[in-house]
């Protein structure tokens, strides 16, 4: 058996990446309408003040939407940018929004646009001190806020790091007492199981990573073979793979993300009881993402066991949650007689 391709690390938190979020961006134009309403009331102010709050606001908007614009048709340059870089080229890139509004708005707006005594070129150097100012508020604001969202990673980093160090003792136990269990008896068994283990703890062991989905979905195939000799017939596992070998090795996700739902799986649905019971994961397309799902029975009285299925569902939680730009969810819910977690990762978009 071949071992697993090294996961590549998962990619840097980036200072770009909340810019594109829908909360973001209604900030920034509230912000924007708020600086239009200072300066509407500002003193010394003449003629009609709600239609210098409308000129203003048009303005405003036009800079801040068109410097998103254009970082944003620089995303890809600036990927690999430091943060006081990315830095530099935002504030480069207001200043010249702000310089093309002027422009502009001196070609199409001439005799409607309120301009003070000095004429258009008072007024630009007005605008062009004005979005320094306000530029350089905002990448003060910025960052500190970057240097708390790193702070945050990084404590939830130490978190998921933590529980990893719980789950991997409880597997490791129990696929070394059954090589031993193996090891007189059917010996070839036991090889191949610590042959899986082996490759199994080399990506558990390699740190915080991203792999492609269908290299998770090997691990846990692996997984499963390894418990599959602990529990004999006692263990049932039915795979259901709809999606495309395409999509499944270029959608990425958080390494050992399904191997701690099929460990739940088995532990609080297929160890309680005497008859064992059948695993089944699907993995299907359903829009924009990847979905895979693990279903388990409940022994007993059909409800979640006293110990419940927290750890491995925490760390899986805490993976996703590091994902820039909230790319992953883990749902849980119950059924008559089955527990049910599903793992939805967002499919990289073309282009």
């Amino acid at each position: 058996m071949e071992p697993p391709r090294p996961a590549a690390h998962a990619p840097a938190l980036r200072p770009l990446d909340t810019l594109w979020q829908a909360g973001t961006v209604i900030r920034i134009v509230l912000a924007g309408e708020a600086l239009a309403v200072v300066l509407a009331l500002a003193p010394g102010v003449e003629g009609d003040r709600l239609a210098y709050f409308g000129m203003a606001s048009f303005a405003i908007q036009w800079i801040a939407l068109m410097a998103m614009g254009l970082l944003f048709l620089g995303r890809r340059r600036l990927a690999r940018a430091s943060p006081v870089q990315v830095a530099r080229v935002a504030l480069g890139a207001l200043l010249l929004s702000t310089w093309l509004v002027s422009g502009l708005a001196w070609l199409f707006l001439h005799d409607l646009w309120p301009v003070p005594p000095g004429g258009w070129p008072i007024l630009a150097l007005r605008l062009t001190a004005m979005s320094l100012t306000v530029g350089l508020l905002a990448l003060a604001a910025f960052r500190g806020h970057w240097h708390i969202r790193q702070m945050a990673v990084r404590a939830k980093q130490a978190e998921l790091e933590a529980l990893q160090a719980r789950i991997r003792p409880h597997f490791l136990f129990n696929t070394l007492n059954t090589g031993v269990a193996l090891l007189h008896g059917r010996p070839e068994e036991a090889e191949q199981l610590l042959l899986d283990l082996s490759d199994l703890f080399r990506a558990a062991l390699s740190g915080p990573a991203e792999v492609t989905l269908d290299e998770e979905l090997s691990l846990a195939r692996r997984y499963l073979e390894i418990e599959s000799l602990r529990f004999g017939p006692r263990l049932e596992t039915h795979w259901q793979v709809s999606a495309t070998p395409t999509e499944l090795a270029t959608t990425l996700l958080p390494s050992l993300s399904v191997q701690p739902l099929v460990e739940n799986a088995i532990r609080h649905g297929i160890e309680p009881a005497g008859l064992g019971g059948t695993i089944t994961i699907d993995v299907v397309t359903d829009g924009d993402a990847v979905v895979v799902t693990v279903r388990n029975p409940m022994p007993g009285n059909g409800r979640p066991s006293a110990q419940g299925h927290g750890i491995g569902l925490a760390a899986v939680r805490a993976r996703l949650e590091a994902m820039p730009g909230d790319a992953g969810t883990l749902d849980t819910s119950s059924a008559p007689g089955e527990f049910i977690a599903s793992l939805r990762i967002r499919r990289p978009q073309a282009g």
